[in-house]
Protein backbone atom coordinates (compact mmCIF):
# COMPACT_ATOMS: atom_id res chain seq x y z
CA UNK A 1 0.00 0.00 0.00
CA UNK A 2 1.55 2.94 -1.11
CA UNK A 3 0.59 6.35 0.72
CA UNK A 4 -0.79 9.34 -0.61
CA UNK A 5 1.90 12.43 -1.33
CA UNK A 6 1.22 15.32 0.59
CA UNK A 7 1.18 18.89 -0.14
CA UNK A 8 4.57 18.96 1.85
CA UNK A 9 6.28 16.11 0.18
CA UNK A 10 4.72 18.63 -3.13
CA UNK A 11 7.01 21.59 -1.69
CA UNK A 12 10.33 19.18 -0.82
CA UNK A 13 9.83 17.70 -4.41
CA UNK A 14 9.61 21.12 -5.66
CA UNK A 15 12.38 22.49 -4.03
CA UNK A 16 14.77 19.39 -5.17
CA UNK A 17 13.87 20.13 -8.58
CA UNK A 18 14.40 23.80 -8.64
CA UNK A 19 18.41 23.32 -7.70
CA UNK A 20 19.72 23.25 -10.94
CA UNK A 21 17.75 26.54 -11.78
CA UNK A 22 18.40 27.89 -8.69
CA UNK A 23 23.03 27.02 -9.40
CA UNK A 24 22.24 28.67 -12.88
CA UNK A 25 20.44 31.77 -11.45
CA UNK A 26 23.34 31.98 -8.49
CA UNK A 27 26.18 31.61 -10.74
CA UNK A 28 24.78 34.43 -12.84
CA UNK A 29 24.62 37.00 -10.22
CA UNK A 30 28.35 35.95 -9.09
CA UNK A 31 29.53 36.78 -12.63
CA UNK A 32 28.32 40.66 -11.45
CA UNK A 33 31.26 42.63 -9.67
CA UNK A 34 28.49 44.42 -6.79
CA UNK A 35 30.97 45.71 -4.72
CA UNK A 36 29.53 48.62 -2.62
CA UNK A 37 32.81 50.15 -1.29
CA UNK A 38 34.01 54.23 -2.01
CA UNK A 39 36.03 53.70 -5.09
CA UNK A 40 34.42 50.66 -7.22
CA UNK A 41 32.10 50.03 -9.88
CA UNK A 42 28.76 51.30 -8.12
CA UNK A 43 26.92 50.57 -11.66
CA UNK A 44 27.83 46.80 -11.06
CA UNK A 45 25.58 46.84 -7.74
CA UNK A 46 22.57 48.57 -9.72
CA UNK A 47 23.46 45.55 -12.57
CA UNK A 48 23.40 43.49 -9.75
CA UNK A 49 19.90 44.68 -8.29
CA UNK A 50 18.14 44.52 -11.74
CA UNK A 51 19.33 40.70 -12.17
CA UNK A 52 17.86 40.31 -8.13
CA UNK A 53 14.87 42.52 -8.90
CA UNK A 54 13.97 40.18 -12.76
CA UNK A 55 14.63 37.19 -10.30
CA UNK A 56 11.60 37.90 -7.78
CA UNK A 57 9.00 39.25 -10.89
CA UNK A 58 9.72 36.01 -12.29
CA UNK A 59 8.25 34.09 -9.74
CA UNK A 60 5.15 35.11 -10.44
CA UNK A 61 4.53 35.58 -6.26
CA UNK A 62 5.20 39.26 -5.61
CA UNK A 63 2.35 41.96 -6.14
CA UNK A 64 5.00 44.59 -6.02
CA UNK A 65 8.94 44.53 -6.78
CA UNK A 66 10.89 47.47 -6.83
CA UNK A 67 14.32 48.68 -6.57
CA UNK A 68 14.59 51.18 -3.85
CA UNK A 69 17.73 53.33 -2.09
CA UNK A 70 17.28 55.48 1.39
CA UNK A 71 19.37 58.64 2.19
CA UNK A 72 22.43 58.08 4.59
CA UNK A 73 21.34 60.02 7.38
CA UNK A 74 23.44 63.09 8.14
CA UNK A 75 24.68 63.27 4.69
CA UNK A 76 23.45 64.13 1.23
CA UNK A 77 23.90 60.69 -0.50
CA UNK A 78 21.73 57.92 -1.25
CA UNK A 79 22.86 54.26 -0.15
CA UNK A 80 23.50 51.43 -2.73
CA UNK A 81 20.07 50.05 -4.43
CA UNK A 82 18.32 47.23 -2.86
CA UNK A 83 15.26 45.18 -3.94
CA UNK A 84 12.08 45.28 -2.39
CA UNK A 85 8.88 42.74 -2.97
CA UNK A 86 5.94 42.25 -1.29
CA UNK A 87 2.91 40.42 -1.53
CA UNK A 88 -0.65 40.99 0.74
CA UNK A 89 -1.19 38.17 3.01
CA UNK A 90 -4.63 36.63 2.79
CA UNK A 91 -6.71 37.19 5.89
CA UNK A 92 -5.54 35.77 9.24
CA UNK A 93 -2.34 34.41 7.69
CA UNK A 94 1.23 35.58 8.83
CA UNK A 95 3.73 37.61 7.06
CA UNK A 96 7.29 36.75 6.96
CA UNK A 97 9.95 38.96 5.84
CA UNK A 98 13.23 37.34 3.86
CA UNK A 99 16.39 39.20 4.11
CA UNK A 100 19.31 38.54 2.30
CA UNK A 101 22.29 41.02 0.91
CA UNK A 102 23.06 41.12 -2.99
CA UNK A 103 26.64 43.03 -2.54
CA UNK A 104 30.16 41.59 -1.75
CA UNK A 105 33.31 42.15 -0.44
CA UNK A 106 36.11 43.26 -2.83
CA UNK A 107 38.53 40.28 -4.04
CA UNK A 108 42.01 41.18 -2.55
CA UNK A 109 44.54 40.16 -4.19
CA UNK A 110 43.33 37.94 -7.08
CA UNK A 111 46.87 36.18 -7.63
CA UNK A 112 45.22 33.79 -4.20
CA UNK A 113 42.60 32.82 -5.84
CA UNK A 114 42.58 29.63 -7.46
CA UNK A 115 39.95 30.70 -10.34
CA UNK A 116 38.73 33.96 -11.06
CA UNK A 117 36.65 35.27 -8.64
CA UNK A 118 33.54 36.02 -10.57
CA UNK A 119 34.14 33.44 -12.79
CA UNK A 120 31.82 30.73 -10.54
CA UNK A 121 33.63 27.68 -11.03
CA UNK A 122 32.95 23.90 -9.31
CA UNK A 123 35.34 22.07 -7.82
CA UNK A 124 34.86 19.07 -5.19
CA UNK A 125 31.60 19.87 -4.64
CA UNK A 126 31.74 23.08 -4.15
CA UNK A 127 30.89 26.13 -5.67
CA UNK A 128 34.17 29.11 -6.01
CA UNK A 129 33.34 32.47 -6.70
CA UNK A 130 33.13 35.94 -4.57
CA UNK A 131 29.41 36.03 -3.20
CA UNK A 132 28.71 32.24 -4.26
CA UNK A 133 28.53 31.91 -0.20
CA UNK A 134 28.02 35.57 1.22
CA UNK A 135 25.43 36.18 0.18
CA UNK A 136 24.45 35.65 -3.02
CA UNK A 137 23.64 32.37 -1.99
CA UNK A 138 21.36 33.62 0.94
CA UNK A 139 19.49 35.76 -2.01
CA UNK A 140 18.62 32.48 -4.29
CA UNK A 141 17.88 30.25 -1.43
CA UNK A 142 14.90 32.47 -0.70
CA UNK A 143 14.26 33.12 -4.28
CA UNK A 144 14.34 28.69 -4.77
CA UNK A 145 12.12 28.72 -1.81
CA UNK A 146 9.60 31.18 -3.05
CA UNK A 147 9.99 28.96 -6.51
CA UNK A 148 8.73 25.84 -4.79
CA UNK A 149 6.18 26.80 -2.83
CA UNK A 150 4.35 28.10 -5.86
CA UNK A 151 4.68 25.34 -7.47
CA UNK A 152 3.33 23.44 -5.00
CA UNK A 153 0.68 25.20 -3.51
CA UNK A 154 -0.43 27.62 -6.79
CA UNK A 155 -3.18 29.98 -6.25
CA UNK A 156 -3.66 28.32 -2.45
CA UNK A 157 -0.58 30.49 -1.19
CA UNK A 158 -2.05 32.67 1.46
CA UNK A 159 1.05 33.68 3.37
CA UNK A 160 2.24 36.79 2.91
CA UNK A 161 5.79 37.78 2.05
CA UNK A 162 7.85 40.54 1.78
CA UNK A 163 11.70 40.27 0.20
CA UNK A 164 14.46 42.77 1.20
CA UNK A 165 18.08 41.99 -0.71
CA UNK A 166 20.10 44.94 0.56
CA UNK A 167 22.91 46.42 -1.71
CA UNK A 168 25.29 47.62 1.17
CA UNK A 169 25.86 45.12 3.57
CA UNK A 170 29.56 44.32 3.12
CA UNK A 171 29.89 48.11 2.90
CA UNK A 172 27.91 49.06 6.56
CA UNK A 173 24.67 49.13 6.05
CA UNK A 174 25.01 53.26 6.22
CA UNK A 175 21.37 53.62 5.01
CA UNK A 176 19.41 50.21 6.27
CA UNK A 177 17.91 52.15 9.37
CA UNK A 178 16.92 54.58 7.26
CA UNK A 179 15.36 52.39 4.78
CA UNK A 180 13.15 49.96 6.94
CA UNK A 181 11.83 53.61 8.44
CA UNK A 182 10.81 54.68 4.74
CA UNK A 183 9.33 51.26 4.27
CA UNK A 184 8.42 49.95 7.30
CA UNK A 185 5.07 49.34 6.37
CA UNK A 186 6.12 46.74 3.49
CA UNK A 187 8.84 45.20 5.72
CA UNK A 188 6.44 45.04 8.83
CA UNK A 189 6.40 40.69 9.44
CA UNK A 190 5.63 38.23 12.33
CA UNK A 191 9.03 36.70 11.18
CA UNK A 192 12.04 37.58 9.88
CA UNK A 193 14.78 35.08 8.16
CA UNK A 194 17.87 36.92 7.89
CA UNK A 195 20.08 34.56 5.47
CA UNK A 196 23.13 36.02 6.22
CA UNK A 197 25.00 33.52 8.71
CA UNK A 198 26.22 29.76 9.19
CA UNK A 199 25.94 26.37 10.30
CA UNK A 200 27.91 23.95 12.46
CA UNK A 201 29.41 22.34 9.81
CA UNK A 202 28.73 21.27 6.02
CA UNK A 203 26.18 18.53 7.05
CA UNK A 204 24.95 20.27 10.73
CA UNK A 205 22.11 22.41 10.37
CA UNK A 206 22.37 25.86 12.74
CA UNK A 207 20.38 28.64 14.23
CA UNK A 208 21.98 31.64 15.30
CA UNK A 209 20.90 32.65 18.33
CA UNK A 210 23.86 35.09 19.86
CA UNK A 211 25.98 37.16 17.72
CA UNK A 212 29.05 39.54 19.26
CA UNK A 213 28.21 43.53 18.44
CA UNK A 214 31.63 45.21 16.96
CA UNK A 215 33.54 48.47 16.92
CA UNK A 216 35.28 50.01 14.51
CA UNK A 217 37.50 53.19 13.92
CA UNK A 218 40.82 54.43 13.09
CA UNK A 219 43.28 55.49 15.91
CA UNK A 220 46.35 57.45 14.24
CA UNK A 221 49.65 58.01 16.63
CA UNK A 222 51.52 61.36 16.08
CA UNK A 223 54.89 61.71 17.91
CA UNK A 224 56.97 64.23 15.57
CA UNK A 225 55.69 67.02 13.52
CA UNK A 226 58.13 66.00 10.54
CA UNK A 227 60.22 63.20 9.54
CA UNK A 228 63.72 63.17 11.04
CA UNK A 229 67.29 61.05 10.64
CA UNK A 230 66.63 57.68 12.32
CA UNK A 231 70.75 57.97 12.49
CA UNK A 232 71.13 61.63 13.86
CA UNK A 233 67.63 61.45 16.29
CA UNK A 234 67.31 57.44 17.07
CA UNK A 235 67.37 56.51 20.33
CA UNK A 236 66.34 59.92 22.10
CA UNK A 237 63.19 60.83 19.57
CA UNK A 238 60.41 58.43 19.95
CA UNK A 239 58.95 57.87 16.57
CA UNK A 240 55.46 56.85 15.97
CA UNK A 241 55.92 53.47 14.88
CA UNK A 242 57.85 52.60 18.17
CA UNK A 243 54.64 54.42 19.99
CA UNK A 244 52.32 52.35 17.82
CA UNK A 245 53.55 48.90 19.13
CA UNK A 246 54.08 50.00 22.57
CA UNK A 247 50.76 51.29 22.80
CA UNK A 248 48.83 48.27 20.83
CA UNK A 249 50.62 45.37 22.72
CA UNK A 250 48.61 46.76 25.90
CA UNK A 251 45.13 45.54 24.43
CA UNK A 252 46.19 42.04 24.87
CA UNK A 253 47.49 39.83 27.74
CA UNK A 254 50.30 37.32 27.63
CA UNK A 255 47.82 34.75 26.70
CA UNK A 256 46.74 36.78 23.65
CA UNK A 257 43.00 37.93 25.36
CA UNK A 258 42.46 40.79 25.37
CA UNK A 259 42.92 43.01 28.31
CA UNK A 260 40.66 46.14 28.44
CA UNK A 261 38.86 47.25 31.19
CA UNK A 262 35.27 47.94 30.50
CA UNK A 263 34.96 44.97 27.94
CA UNK A 264 32.11 42.46 29.22
CA UNK A 265 32.27 39.06 28.86
CA UNK A 266 29.30 36.49 28.64
CA UNK A 267 28.76 33.60 30.85
CA UNK A 268 27.28 30.46 28.56
CA UNK A 269 27.61 26.76 28.12
CA UNK A 270 28.95 25.93 24.66
CA UNK A 271 29.36 22.76 22.57
CA UNK A 272 32.16 20.73 21.87
CA UNK A 273 34.79 21.94 19.61
CA UNK A 274 38.16 20.90 19.65
CA UNK A 275 41.69 22.72 18.69
CA UNK A 276 42.17 20.12 16.03
CA UNK A 277 38.58 21.39 14.37
CA UNK A 278 40.39 24.50 15.26
CA UNK A 279 43.17 24.55 13.20
CA UNK A 280 41.15 22.87 10.54
CA UNK A 281 38.94 25.64 9.79
CA UNK A 282 40.98 28.19 10.55
CA UNK A 283 44.28 27.49 8.96
CA UNK A 284 45.94 27.56 12.12
CA UNK A 285 49.53 27.10 11.34
CA UNK A 286 51.42 23.71 12.98
CA UNK A 287 52.92 25.06 15.91
CA UNK A 288 51.15 28.50 16.42
CA UNK A 289 48.65 28.15 19.39
CA UNK A 290 45.51 29.42 19.90
CA UNK A 291 44.91 32.65 22.04
CA UNK A 292 42.82 33.81 24.83
CA UNK A 293 41.30 31.64 28.01
CA UNK A 294 38.37 29.52 28.89
CA UNK A 295 36.23 27.27 25.60
CA UNK A 296 37.31 27.59 22.46
CA UNK A 297 33.80 28.35 21.42
CA UNK A 298 33.07 30.98 24.43
CA UNK A 299 36.29 32.79 22.92
CA UNK A 300 34.81 33.04 19.58
CA UNK A 301 31.19 33.65 21.08
CA UNK A 302 30.97 35.42 24.26
CA UNK A 303 34.32 37.40 24.83
CA UNK A 304 35.61 40.22 23.17
CA UNK A 305 38.46 40.32 20.63
CA UNK A 306 40.65 42.99 19.27
CA UNK A 307 42.38 42.82 15.77
CA UNK A 308 44.02 45.34 13.94
CA UNK A 309 43.03 45.14 10.43
CA UNK A 310 45.29 47.30 8.63
CA UNK A 311 48.41 49.87 9.10
CA UNK A 312 49.66 52.96 7.07
CA UNK A 313 52.86 53.17 7.45
CA UNK A 314 56.09 52.92 5.08
CA UNK A 315 56.02 49.97 3.34
CA UNK A 316 58.98 47.31 3.13
CA UNK A 317 59.93 48.88 -0.43
CA UNK A 318 59.59 52.24 0.40
CA UNK A 319 61.71 51.83 3.84
CA UNK A 320 64.16 55.23 4.83
CA UNK A 321 66.06 55.48 7.53
CA UNK A 322 63.65 58.49 9.15
CA UNK A 323 61.56 58.54 12.23
CA UNK A 324 58.38 58.49 11.08
CA UNK A 325 55.63 61.04 12.49
CA UNK A 326 52.62 59.25 12.29
CA UNK A 327 51.34 55.84 12.08
CA UNK A 328 47.56 55.23 11.36
CA UNK A 329 46.03 51.69 11.73
CA UNK A 330 42.43 50.76 12.04
CA UNK A 331 41.16 48.71 14.99
CA UNK A 332 38.39 45.92 14.69
CA UNK A 333 36.96 44.87 18.20
CA UNK A 334 34.00 42.41 18.08
CA UNK A 335 32.53 42.83 21.67
CA UNK A 336 30.29 39.96 23.58
CA UNK A 337 26.52 39.50 23.11
CA UNK A 338 24.57 41.92 25.24
CA UNK A 339 27.13 44.73 25.80
CA UNK A 340 26.16 48.07 23.93
CA UNK A 341 28.82 48.99 21.28
CA UNK A 342 28.76 52.77 22.04
CA UNK A 343 29.72 51.50 25.76
CA UNK A 344 32.80 49.05 24.55
CA UNK A 345 33.34 51.75 22.24
CA UNK A 346 34.38 54.20 25.27
CA UNK A 347 36.17 51.39 27.24
CA UNK A 348 38.54 50.82 24.02
CA UNK A 349 39.19 54.50 23.93
CA UNK A 350 39.88 55.15 27.11
CA UNK A 351 42.31 52.23 27.43
CA UNK A 352 44.38 53.72 24.52
CA UNK A 353 44.51 57.36 25.90
CA UNK A 354 45.34 56.25 29.05
CA UNK A 355 48.40 53.83 27.81
CA UNK A 356 49.52 56.30 25.48
CA UNK A 357 53.65 56.16 25.75
CA UNK A 358 55.63 58.62 25.47
CA UNK A 359 53.00 61.65 25.51
CA UNK A 360 52.32 60.41 22.36
CA UNK A 361 49.01 62.28 20.79
CA UNK A 362 46.07 60.10 19.66
CA UNK A 363 43.26 60.62 17.18
CA UNK A 364 40.09 58.40 16.38
CA UNK A 365 38.19 58.85 13.48
CA UNK A 366 35.97 56.60 11.05
CA UNK A 367 34.10 55.15 14.22
CA UNK A 368 32.14 52.31 13.46
CA UNK A 369 29.60 50.71 15.84
CA UNK A 370 27.20 47.35 15.94
CA UNK A 371 25.57 46.09 18.69
CA UNK A 372 25.26 42.56 19.13
CA UNK A 373 22.21 39.91 18.91
CA UNK A 374 21.22 37.70 21.75
CA UNK A 375 17.66 35.78 19.59
CA UNK A 376 14.82 35.16 21.86
CA UNK A 377 14.21 31.23 21.70
CA UNK A 378 10.63 31.04 23.32
CA UNK A 379 8.60 32.12 19.97
CA UNK A 380 6.91 29.61 18.13
CA UNK A 381 8.65 30.10 14.86
CA UNK A 382 12.26 28.81 16.49
CA UNK A 383 10.64 25.50 16.86
CA UNK A 384 9.41 26.00 13.43
CA UNK A 385 12.18 26.76 11.62
CA UNK A 386 14.18 24.02 14.05
CA UNK A 387 12.10 21.09 12.68
CA UNK A 388 12.25 22.56 9.20
CA UNK A 389 15.89 21.97 9.27
CA UNK A 390 15.67 18.29 10.24
CA UNK A 391 13.64 17.44 7.93
CA UNK A 392 15.47 19.00 5.16
CA UNK A 393 18.78 18.31 6.47
CA UNK A 394 17.95 14.90 7.67
CA UNK A 395 19.98 15.93 10.87
CA UNK A 396 18.43 17.90 13.94
CA UNK A 397 20.45 21.20 14.11
CA UNK A 398 22.39 23.05 16.15
CA UNK A 399 21.80 26.81 18.12
CA UNK A 400 25.20 28.54 17.12
CA UNK A 401 26.75 31.78 18.45
CA UNK A 402 28.78 33.39 16.04
CA UNK A 403 32.05 35.52 16.70
CA UNK A 404 31.34 37.91 13.39
CA UNK A 405 28.34 40.57 13.73
CA UNK A 406 25.30 41.79 12.07
CA UNK A 407 24.83 45.24 13.49
CA UNK A 408 21.85 45.49 11.31
CA UNK A 409 19.79 43.20 13.08
CA UNK A 410 19.52 46.07 16.37
CA UNK A 411 17.75 47.93 13.91
CA UNK A 412 15.62 45.50 12.98
CA UNK A 413 14.37 44.75 16.85
CA UNK A 414 14.47 48.40 17.32
CA UNK A 415 11.77 49.18 14.15
CA UNK A 416 10.08 45.47 14.33
CA UNK A 417 9.53 44.28 17.97
CA UNK A 418 6.95 42.22 18.43
CA UNK A 419 8.60 40.39 14.86
CA UNK A 420 10.70 36.70 15.53
CA UNK A 421 14.02 37.28 14.27
CA UNK A 422 15.92 33.82 12.73
CA UNK A 423 19.32 34.53 11.82
CA UNK A 424 19.91 31.12 9.33
CA UNK A 425 22.43 30.95 6.27
CA UNK A 426 23.83 28.71 3.84
CA UNK A 427 27.70 28.73 4.96
CA UNK A 428 29.67 26.49 6.09
CA UNK A 429 33.52 26.62 7.60
CA UNK A 430 34.97 26.22 4.80
CA UNK A 431 33.17 28.78 2.83
CA UNK A 432 35.99 31.51 3.55
CA UNK A 433 33.71 34.47 3.20
CA UNK A 434 35.88 37.80 2.58
CA UNK A 435 38.59 35.43 1.93
CA UNK A 436 40.04 34.16 -1.54
CA UNK A 437 38.81 31.35 -2.84
CA UNK A 438 35.07 32.07 -0.90
CA UNK A 439 32.88 29.04 -1.75
CA UNK A 440 29.69 27.08 -1.38
CA UNK A 441 29.58 23.79 0.16
CA UNK A 442 26.35 22.41 -2.60
CA UNK A 443 24.71 19.97 -0.60
CA UNK A 444 24.17 22.71 1.70
CA UNK A 445 22.87 24.92 -0.45
CA UNK A 446 20.10 22.03 -1.58
CA UNK A 447 19.23 21.06 2.08
CA UNK A 448 18.74 24.91 3.01
CA UNK A 449 16.45 25.23 0.20
CA UNK A 450 14.47 23.03 0.90
CA UNK A 451 13.99 23.35 4.65
CA UNK A 452 13.07 27.00 3.91
CA UNK A 453 10.84 26.02 1.61
CA UNK A 454 10.01 23.72 4.27
CA UNK A 455 9.15 26.49 6.31
CA UNK A 456 7.39 28.65 4.41
CA UNK A 457 4.66 25.68 3.94
CA UNK A 458 4.32 25.58 7.58
CA UNK A 459 3.68 29.57 8.01
CA UNK A 460 1.20 29.36 4.99
CA UNK A 461 -0.47 26.91 6.85
CA UNK A 462 -0.43 28.86 10.19
CA UNK A 463 -3.81 30.19 11.22
CA UNK A 464 -4.10 33.21 13.48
Amino acid sequence: MTSTPTRRDAVRDAALSGIPTALADLGALVRIPSVAFPGFDHSEVRRSAEAVATLARETGVFDDVRIVDAAVPGTEERGMPAVLASRAAAPGRPTILLYAHHDVQPVGDEALWDSPPFEPTVRDGRLYGRGAADDKAGVMAHIAAVRALRDAVGDDLGLGIALFIEGEEEAGSRSFAQFLSDNAQTLRADVIVVADSGNWDARTPALTVSLRGNVRFTLTVRTLDHASHSGMFGGAVPDAMLATIRLLSTLWDADGAVAVDGLARREAATPEYSEETLRDEAGLLDGVSPIGTGSILGRIWNQPSVTVTGIDAPSVKNASNTLSPTVSVVISARIAPGQPAAEAYEAVRTHLERHAPFGARLTFDDVDLGDGFLVDTSGWAVESVRAAFAEGYGVDPVDLGVGGSIPFIADLVREFPSAQILVTGVEDPHARAHAPNESLHLDTFRNAVVSEALLLEELDRRVS
